[in-house]
C-alpha cells in the first residue's frame, strides 16, 4: 500500500526539489558566464588539481563524479581540445589512462574558482545560520549515506 505523503511532506518534498534545481542552474550560469566551464568541467580539474601530481586514473575520475566512463572519456576531449588537460598511458597497463591536469588547466581553475566560490556563498551558505549550515550538512550526509550504500546492495 503506497504511504501518500501528507501535507508537510508534500511542502518540504517540494520546496527541496524545485530549490536544488533553481541553486544547481544558477550555479551553473554563474561559473559559465565567469569562465566559459560547465560544472561538469569545473569538478574534474578540482579532482585533478586535488590528486597527487595532478594526475588520476580516467576510471577513478568517473567513479568520483558517478558517471559513466563514456562520459567522462568525452569531457577529457573536451578538456584537451582546451589544452586544459593531457592524457597518458597508465605505465604497467596497456588498457588504463590517466587524466593529467595542465598548468593552463590549473590556471583555468584557479580563475574559475573564485567566482563559484562567490556565487556558492551568494546563493547558499551566507543565507544560512550556522546551525542550518550544520543541519544542511547533516541532511546531505544522511543522503548520501542511504544513497550510496543502496547503489552497493
Amino acid at each position: 500500500m503506497t504511504r501518500w505523503l501528507n501535507d508537510e511532506e508534500q511542502h518540504a518534498w517540494r520546496t527541496f526539489g524545485l530549490a536544488t534545481r533553481l541553486l544547481t542552474d544558477r550555479l551553473e550560469r554563474d561559473l559559465l558566464a565567469a569562465a566559459d566551464m560547465p560544472p561538469t568541467y569545473y569538478e574534474l580539474l578540482v579532482l585533478l588539481s586535488e590528486a597527487p601530481e595532478r594526475t588520476m586514473r580516467m576510471s577513478e575520475l568517473a567513479h568520483w563524479t558517478n558517471s559513466k566512463p563514456s562520459r567522462i572519456s568525452h569531457a577529457i576531449n573536451k578538456l584537451e581540445q582546451k589544452g586544459w588537460v593531457r592524457r597518458q598511458h597508465h605505465t604497467g597497463d596497456r588498457r588504463g589512462w590517466l587524466a593529467v591536469l595542465t598548468d593552463e588547466g590549473l590556471d583555468a581553475l584557479r580563475v574559475a574558482a573564485p567566482r563559484h566560490t562567490e556565487s556558492v556563498r551568494e546563493h547558499l551558505i551566507d543565507l544560512l545560520t550556522p546551525e542550518q549550515l550544520r543541519q544542511l550538512a547533516a541532511i546531505g550526509e544522511v543522503l548520501l549515506d542511504h544513497l550510496t550504500n543502496r547503489d552497493s546492495r
